[in-house]
């Protein structure tokens, strides 16, 4: 028999998992964050290239409806719509930059409100075959000339 250590997620957690004191919330529709610029702002998400310097076209989608941790908790309507505008973003990223194949990598274990992370794949990659390897330590960002014309790259219409 497995027995492991039980490990209790911390109270702030499940404070943010309800909505309290959400950083995407407060967020509002920002047309740039701290981590990113937003290259696509559809109804109900917003897609942002990452600022981190990972793997050029690395995107988030973020939910903009009301609080939800989980897409189990959308309609299905409000789920058609999202998963449909986190493909427009992976379209996107296949016209702009042409990788292999694309990851949507769909966590929440840091910071519970719905997000997808759309992670490009190239002939080059690290580790073909299995998940990303993201790295441990604070990654330095992208050159923010490099950053702008990726962005108006991955908003041109297709």
């Amino acid at each position: 028999m497995l027995t492991s250590a039980r490990v209790e997620w911390p109270k702030e957690f499940y404070e943010l998992k309800r909505g309290e004191g959400c950083p995407m919330c407060k967020q509002g529709r920002p047309d740039e964050t701290e981590h990113g610029v937003r290259f696509f702002a559809g109804e109900v998400a917003d897609a942002y290239l990452q600022r981190a310097k990972i793997q050029r076209g690395y995107s988030v989608v973020v939910w903009r409806g009301r609080h939800v941790a989980e897409p189990t908790e959308l309609s299905p309507e409000e789920a058609s719509q999202y998963w449909l505008e986190v493909l427009d973003a992976g379209r996107r990223i296949e016209r702009a930059f042409e990788p292999v194949k694309l990851n949507y990598d769909l966590l929440g274990n840091s910071l519970p409100h719905l997000h997808t992370h759309v992670v490009p794949r190239y002939a080059d990659d690290p580790k073909p075959g299995w998940p990303f390897p993201f790295p441990e330590d604070e990654p330095e960002p992208i050159d923010d000339d490099e950053l702008r014309r990726d962005v108006q790259a991955l908003r041109a219409p297709g």
